[in-house]
């Protein structure tokens, strides 16, 4: 760093980069330190240059015919300048003497005022409107700490409603600016929805799914950018007479026993399917748990074998998803088969279930027509309460979060075992 003294402060000098002489014409630049002590100096400099860096960036967007790169540049600059974007109207509020702090900052050394500069710091900027299609866009970004830990499988499957809900909202009501939605626009969208439902057998949670993902996207991007608009969302949603969530009837234990574990039943599966499948009988896990573990998850040469389900690669459903489950019987069989674990739907989890489902309705694999992969799951854990396993093991092993304070570590993998070993197939 090239420092010098002038005038009793010690001040850093610097060529400036051919990629800002169009805003600063000067090829050497001094920038005050405000000091007039070296050590300060140097230990001051890196930050000046790299705030003196700043400002010209911003100063090159604030010449884009961007709007919305415009504005940002303007926040952005006034960040710089040691400000808080303000609009014009709240500037003039000001007490006197930030008000003049600013008209100041906006004249240039000879005395002219910049307009770039005024535009940032006197609140000259103008935000641009926000279509709901953009609003969507920004919504990626905006609402990004909901998508931390989540694999690409899940990106995908967390994203995919929310696009399927803008595009219905904008083939009713338009591409609008989202400042512009009105309540018989949100009307107009649920009516679109009751016809749709009536005309197609569908469930009001469908309609309700893309109301919900319509209204928070628009939410979160007015809170976020600090729009201050009223939205007129969140009162539209459908009523239905009866439970939205179909809760799905357990297979029965001779059903298990007697059709899906009758010899060669199961061949038409490829192998992963039908490993991840026998592994659920003894486990319970969720079949997208199954299908995330990774090699170092599956432990087949401990002395109790056994799987790990991980937040590793991808997020689990709650906090409490993370556990320890012991092999035993049919499904340490099936792992023993698959020890690396499930490659083929690693990212793609949701074709699993229709995989499975798909073989099993067309093999009459199910025992009534609500029954379905995930039914499995219904039954191992009716299997423990009818065998009297203690809540306390049973939510441990299933995932589920315990309605009171946990106390000790609960029970041991070698437990676990023994109860697990009690009621395998």
């Amino acid at each position: 760093m090239n420092i010098k003294r002038r005038s009793k402060t010690f001040h850093l000098i610097k060529r400036v980069p051919k990629r800002y002489r169009p805003i600063e014409p000067r090829e050497v630049v001094w920038i005050s330190l405000h000091t007039d002590s070296e050590s300060v100096a140097q230990q001051k400099a890196p930050t000046a240059w790299q705030n003196m860096v700043e400002a010209w960036e911003a100063r090159l967007a604030g010449d884009s015919d961007d709007a919305e790169r415009r504005f940002e540049a303007a926040r952005e600059l006034a960040q710089v300048r040691g400000f808080r974007y303000l609009t014009a109207d709240r500037v003039a509020k000001l007490p006197r003497e930030e008000f003049l702090e600013r008209v100041r900052a906006a004249v240039r050394p000879d005395g002219e005022p910049d307009g770039i500069e005024a535009a940032a710091v006197l609140g000259g900027a103008k935000e641009p409107p926000i279509t709901v299609e953009r609003a969507l866009e920004l919504f990626w970004t905006l609402a990004k700490d909901r998508t931390l830990g989540k694999s690409e499988d899940q990106l995908r499957r967390w994203k995919n409603p929310r696009i399927k809900a803008i595009r219905n909202f904008v083939e009713v009501v338009g591409n609008k600016n989202i400042a512009d939605i009105t309540v018989e626009d949100m009307l107009d969208f649920r009516y679109w929805w009751v016809d749709r439902l009536a005309s197609e057998g569908l469930a009001p949670n469908s309609a309700n799914k893309d109301l919900i993902h319509v209204a928070d996207t628009l939410k979160t991007v007015n809170k976020m950018k600090r729009l201050g608009l009223m939205l007129p969302v969140g009162t539209q949603s459908l009523k239905d007479g009866k439970k939205n969530k179909r809760e799905r009837p357990p297979f029965s234990t001779e059903w298990i026993k007697n059709k899906l574990l009758a010899p060669g039943v199961l061949d038409g599966l490829n192998t992963e399917a039908r490993c991840i499948v026998l592994g659920m009988v003894n486990t319970g896990y969720r079949p997208s748990e199954a299908a995330g573990l990774l090699p170092e998850h599956i432990r087949l040469d401990h002395d109790i074998p056994h799987i790990s389900i991980e937040p590793v690669g991808r997020q689990l459903k709650t906090d409490q998803s993370e556990q320890v489950i012991p092999l035993t019987g049919i499904s340490l069989e099936a792992f023993r088969q698959c020890p690396n674990g499930f490659p083929r739907y690693q990212k793609t989890s949701a074709s699993l279930s229709a995989t499975v489902n798909k073989f099993m309705r067309e093999n009459e694999l199910l025992e009534t027509p609500d029954h379905v992969l995930y039914s499995l799951r219904h039954s191992f854990e009716d299997r423990m309460l009818a065998a009297g396993v203690d809540e306390r093991i049973r939510r441990d092993i299933f995932g589920h979060r315990l309605d009171r304070e946990r106390y000790g570590a609960g029970a041991t993998l070698e437990h676990k075992r023994d109860i697990l070993q009690a009621i395998a197939f």
